[in-house]
């Protein structure tokens, strides 16, 4: 372990550490090794209390840890630091953890790069931080909070694991188990249209301007800010984000300001202006969609997203991914590009984010390769899962478009010692606003399930 640094942020002291882990776990005595960095939060005046840990499991994937403002700046953060010192990993391949970049993967071969990006995955990632808790940490059992694909996480560290976590919770991360790309983008894209449809519900101006700059689109030669086209397909994925809050009235602002001329309203000949490297777009609109569809800070969020699905078993071999996503959405008329109103794509890599994102190019080889690969690593133990004794207190949310509510409440039926708080009031990322992890929190308390840490 290597100190980095000591300091204190508003309201919180922290110091930033690093270790090194084996690239692969199976053979950890290869010589190829990995930098994990992890920074470490308490509330000033606690530097030297002895408060119990928790580990924070980042969603993504290929997602660094927080990089906190303040403790308000992201929710759970106020509230944990009242009770624990927060240990805040930046996962493998992320943040300060041995980045993968465009750059490193331009430097590889295809089949070099894939079999690497192998090792970025959840049988990895969990490793790393049991190397990190009985290394660092004296081997102490600590609580888990995981959001997103964290979730996905605390169930592996459930299984491969037992026992190293006195307690978890999660938030919107329970998987279906057994996992499958294939019945979860079955699920999913139905909450795509919904959501889609009632982003047009709330404000039924923007289906006739997001219309409007799809066809403009679809007539060819728009061009980004980086000089890479824009499509119908790229301008769908726009609705990454309209499961969490306020993604719905982002978007009304953006396309607000789509039409540069006059007073902003849709031209009359919009489809006819679309000759010009921005048709009859403002720069800003321009620039709004790169950045909001752009992959050069997270790569790895793309070029991983179906493989996290990708679960082995005891004899490393499952099903290939095979474009689950893309699939789905080609089968569906509804998502059709031509199809008005339009409607928006949530988490789906699609196979042109690949020929047309300058971020992913490099990545482009090696993606199709793993999504034929049959031979992945383990990352859930049903049998454990049922007997699970760690309290697990998980918030489901009923309107989630990434994780199926219907999917996450049949895996906890599953998982011995869990509680599930269902729950609409919140969005996706409910955790980082005051009221989720206290919440849950308090829930668990009550049951006396912190009663040990």
């Amino acid at each position: 372990m290597t100190l980095l640094a000591r300091y204190y942020l508003p309201g919180m002291y922290t110091e930033d550490h690093s270790i090194r882990v084996p690239l692969d776990w199976n053979h950890p005595d290869d010589g190829r090794q990995l930098d994990l960095f992890y920074r470490v939060l308490c509330a000033p005046g606690n530097e030297h209390a002895d408060l119990p840990l928790l580990v924070f499991l980042q969603g993504g994937p290929g997602g660094p840890g927080p990089r906190p403002l303040t403790p308000d700046s992201d929710g759970w953060i106020a509230e944990a630091l009242r009770h624990f010192r927060i240990v805040l990993p930046d996962q493998r391949g992320t943040g300060r953890s041995s980045r993968v970049t465009a750059a490193l993967a331009a430097s590889m071969q295809p089949r070099e790069l894939a079999d690497y990006l192998h090792h970025f995955l959840a049988d990895s990632i969990i490793r790393d931080f049991e190397h990190l808790r009985t290394t660092c940490f004296d081997s102490r059992r600590w609580v888990s909070l995981g959001q997103s694909y964290g979730g996905f996480l605390t169930l592996s560290y459930l299984s491969l694991f037992p026992g190293a976590i006195a307690a978890a919770f999660t938030t919107g991360g329970i998987p279906a188990v057994p996992a499958s790309p294939d019945v979860t983008y079955a699920h999913t894209l139905p909450m795509m249209k919904l959501k889609t449809r009632r982003y047009y519900e709330r404000y039924p101006q923007d289906a006739h301007r997001v219309g409007a700059v799809a066809d403009v689109v679809a007539a060819g030669g728009v061009t980004l800010p980086d000089g890479s086209p824009l499509t119908v397909r790229r301008l769908q994925m726009l609705g990454a984000g309209l499961g969490m809050k306020p993604c719905p009235e982002r978007l009304h602002w953006m396309f607000d300001e789509a039409f540069a001329a006059g007073d902003g309203s849709v031209p009359q000949s919009a489809a006819m202006n679309g000759a010009a490297a921005g048709g009859p777009f403002s720069d800003a609109f321009l620039m709004d969609v790169f950045e909001s569809t752009q992959s050069y800070s997270r790569p790895l969020y793309w070029t991983l997203q179906e493989f996290i699905y990708q679960d082995g078993g005891d004899d490393g071999e499952c099903a290939p991914a095979r474009w689950a996503a893309s699939r789905a959405i080609e089968a569906d008329p509804d998502m059709a590009q031509d199809a008005r109103p339009l409607c928006l794509i949530g988490e789906a890599a699609l196979p042109q984010m690949f020929e047309q994102d300058a971020s992913l190019k490099p990545f482009a080889a090696a993606e199709e390769l793993l999504m034929h690969d049959t031979r992945w690593g383990k990352i859930y133990d049903v049998q454990r899962l049922a007997a699970n004794e760690t309290p697990l207190q998980a918030a489901v949310y009923a309107d989630d478009m990434y994780v199926p509510f219907d999917l996450s409440r049949a895996t906890l039926e599953h998982v011995g010692a869990s509680h599930a708080w269902i729950t609409n009031e919140f969005e996706h990322d409910g955790v980082h606003g005051s009221q989720v992890f206290r919440h849950l929190y308090n829930e668990a308390m009550d049951r006396g399930d912190l009663a040990g840490i």
